[in-house]
C-alpha cells in the first residue's frame, strides 16, 4: 500500500464482524504470534501425524510398537517426537508397566477427549464443504 492510501482499511470490517459474531478472539499482534497458544495448537494439529495418532487413541489406548505398526509410514522418531508433543501438551497420557521390558501405553487425556468434539465438527464442516 502506498503512503499516499492511507484509508484503506487493514482488514475487511464484515470480515471482523463476522469473526466477533462467530466468537473469535481479536488477531495477535505479530510480536506475540509465535506464542501464542492457539498458533502452537493450530501447527501441532497441522503437523502430518498428529491427528493420526489422536485417532488411534480415540479409539483406546495403544503401546508404542502397536502405535508404530498401525500408522503406516511413520518414523520411530517422528512418532516418539509426536507423543511428546501432545503428552507436553496434555492430550495424551504415558503410563509405565513395572513389566521386564517396562511396557508403556498411551490413551487419551481428559483434555485429548475434548479435542476430539472440535475436530468432529471441523471433519463435518470439511465432507459438507466438498459434497456441496
Amino acid at each position: 500500500m502506498s503512503d499516499g492510501n492511507t484509508d484503506v482499511p487493514q482488514r475487511p470490517t464484515h470480515i471482523v464482524g463476522m469473526a466477533r459474531e462467530a466468537g473469535l478472539p481479536e488477531q495477535v499482534p505479530a510480536e506475540e504470534y509465535e506464542a501464542c497458544p492457539v498458533t502452537r495448537t493450530l501447527q501441532m494439529l497441522g503437523d502430518k501425524w498428529t491427528l493420526l495418532v489422536v485417532t488411534m487413541l480415540a479409539q483406546r489406548p495403544h503401546r508404542y510398537n502397536e502405535l508404530r505398526r498401525r500408522v503406516d509410514g511413520i518414523s520411530q522418531r517422528m512418532l516418539t517426537r509426536t507423543l511428546r508433543t501432545l503428552e507436553e501438551e496434555g492430550i495424551v497420557t504415558r503410563t509405565v508397566f513395572p513389566t521386564v521390558p517396562p511396557g508403556v501405553e498411551y490413551a487419551l487425556s481428559e483434555r485429548g477427549q475434548e479435542l476430539l468434539v472440535p475436530l468432529g465438527g471441523l471433519a463435518d464442516w470439511v465432507v459438507r464443504g466438498t459434497a456441496a
